[in-house]
């Protein structure tokens, strides 16, 4: 079922999200101070192609230095991606077929918004608890 749901996902909205984050991702390792949230940016692209059957946690080693980029981040580009997943998520829990995919766009909004210092692991995966 993930397969299809991924497939379905990656046909209707993944592509334009992975797409617009390797966009933003390149833009971001242009200058070398950027380069973290450059980076961050193209695992989230990854994650936004392939969303079912992974989900995002906290690493517990992150330090202050993730904590103030993600300061950074949000100030510059967390809350438009925030606002524009929420946005998006609403508009595709209207159909009852866009609900998976909507439920995906509200999963996404955690690394949006803050996508230092947290990894992407597969839901199967005994070390992917919260």
């Amino acid at each position: 079922m993930k397969f299809i749901l991924n497939v379905l996902w990656l046909v209707l909205s993944g592509l334009w999200l992975a797409i617009g984050y390797v966009i933003a991702g390149i833009i971001c390792c242009i200058l070398i101070i950027t380069i973290p949230f450059g980076i961050a940016s193209f695992r989230i692209a990854g994650y936004a192609l392939w969303p079912f059957g992974r989900t995002t946690v906290q690493r517990h080693d992150a330090g202050v230095g993730s904590a103030i980029g993600n300061v950074i981040w949000i100030i510059f580009a967390g809350w438009w991606l925030t606002l524009g997943h929420i946005i998006t998520g609403i508009a595709l829990c209207v159909t009852i077929i866009g609900i998976p995919f909507g439920i995906a766009n509200f999963k996404m909004i955690p690394i949006s918004l803050m996508p230092l210092g947290r990894d992407i692991v597969p839901t199967d995966q005994p070390f992917a608890t919260r």
